[in-house]
Parts: C-alpha cells; structure tokens; sequence
C-alpha cells in the first residue's frame, strides 16, 4: 500500500503498523487499541506483538498465547469490516542462532507482515540491552563492552546488518534505536566519522534487503527522545538508495496509538519522501 505523502494531511488514509497490547508489554487489549484508532482516524491497523520465537521473553507473547492471539485479531477483523482494515504480525526479536525475524518461522499463525528488531547486542563476555531503563543499558555496556559505548554502538549495527543479510521480514523497526540512551549516558558522538560510517554501510544494507524502513515516533511519546528514529542524517541516506519508508508509533498504550504521528510525517517530508509504503 502506497500512500501520497502531503504537507497537511495524509489524504483519506492512515495507516499504524507498529502496535503493541496486552499479550506482551502493551498495556492495553487488542480491542482497546483498535477502538482508539478507530476514533483516531487509523484506516490501516497493523498489531506486532513482541515475539523471541521458539522461546517466551519476559516481555514478549508467551508461547501458550500465541493461537489466542491470532483469534482475538481475526476476531477484530470482521468486526471492523469495512470501517478499518486490521492485520496481525509480529515484531520479532533478531537474537540468534536460534530467535530470528525469518517468516518460515511464524507461518504456523500465518502473519500479514513481520517486523525485524535489534534489541539485544553481544559480545564474548554476554549479552547487553539498546532498549531498556538507562541504568540497565549503561550495566549492559559496562558487563559485556567493558564499559565502551562505541563498542557497543558497532555491535549494534554490525547485528542489524546480519540480521539484513540473512532474515525474512518486511519492516526494520527503530533503525539507529541505539540513540535512545545517548542523550543521558554520552556514549557516543552521532556527528563522528566513525558513527556516519556506520550508518552508511547499514543503509546500504537496508537497500540491499528491499526493506522498508519505519520512522518510529515512539521515543517521542515515551518521553526517552525527542526525536524520531531514524535521525535526520540517517533517514537521508536511506531516501539517497529510494529506501521506503512508514510511519509507526510503537504504541504499548490506547492513547499512543497515532501518538507523534505529525512527527514522523515532518521527518519524512524533510528527507524528501512523497509517500509512505506498507505492506499490505
């Protein structure tokens, strides 16, 4: 689904991929967040429950809620016929050898679209979180990067890029969610050579994978940034190799459905985007 990117508006459509409830850290049900983007406004609604298939994280779907899951969404479809078009997918989590964002996986719930996520880096010493309470991130970086941040930022990318590589999905969530720390902790300087580096092979490989990119306003509405992902920078390398790119709002709440949303439509329009893709 393609759709005209405008200064004001988003002509009749608008569309959410990136929704999170109640069946992992959402703090909503299914059907609370597709009442409040109904009344939003939201004509496209994509659900993307966190999930580390074959195993259950602690914020994740739970593998016994799986099937349920499906059911309540399907359920949703047909009540909101015509009015609003729902999909189910996943967000998931890119934690291998074993949990990886590959459709193969997950064909068993047979999902509308897949999510590709970085969350988790390693290094030889263990595993650190890009995505937690900043006193989390920063113990993260301390244990497995001997506290680097810059080696920590390369592991970060260097994963999504392997994750590109080798996975099958049809979003990248948060391309450069690393920053959502920076701003508190100083890990890095996103003005350095070395970061730009970075940021130019990742979007040569988002590309190479025929991906589309989200401009994620979640940190917005979090109140951890004040800014989209991806950065100004970053988003126009990725307009520079005719990347796609959607708007997401990585809602975990009822009220966050379409939260930021003018947002992401600033950042894009900045970038040189005309219109927004989905997949659907």
């Amino acid at each position: 689904m393609i759709i005209p990117l405008k200064k004001d508006s988003l002509a009749s459509l608008k569309a959410n991929f990136h929704t999170h409830s109640s069946f992992c850290d959402g703090k909503n049900t299914l059907s609370e967040m597709a009442k409040a983007a109904y009344e939003k406004g939201i004509t496209h609604l994509g659900f993307s429950s966190h999930a580390i298939f074959p195993f259950s994280g602690t914020w994740h779907i739970q593998l016994k809620d799986f099937e349920s899951y499906k059911n309540e969404i399907d359920r949703l479809k047909e009540e909101y016929k015509g009015r609003m078009k729902i999909y189910m997918g996943f967000e998931a989590d890119w934690l291998p050898p074993a949990a990886a964002p590959v459709k193969t996986y997950y064909s068993k719930w047979k999902p509308d679209f897949l999510i590709g996520s970085v969350h988790y880096v390693s290094s030889e010493k263990g595993l650190a979180s890009v995505d937690h309470k900043t006193d989390m991130v920063k113990r993260g970086i301390d244990f497995a990067f001997d506290g680097d941040g810059r080696k920590m930022v390369k592991a970060y990318f260097e994963t999504q890029r392997k994750m590109l590589e080798t996975c099958d999905f049809d979003i990248l969530a948060h391309p450069d969610l690393v920053r959502k720390r920076n701003g508190e902790l100083s890990l890095f300087d996103e003005n350095e050579e070395w970061y730009k580096k970075e940021l130019e092979l990742t979007a040569d490989a988002i590309a190479k994978a025929g991906v589309i990119a989200e401009i994620n306003t979640g940190a917005i509405v979090r109140g951890a940034m004040n800014d989209v992902y991806p950065s100004a920078t970053f988003l126009s390398m990725l307009k520079e190799r005719n990347v796609p790119v959607c708007i997401s709002s990585d809602a975990h709440t009822a009220q966050g459905v379409d939260g930021a949303y003018e947002r992401g439509i600033e950042a894009a329009l900045k970038a040189g985007y005309t219109e927004l893709t989905y997949p659907c």
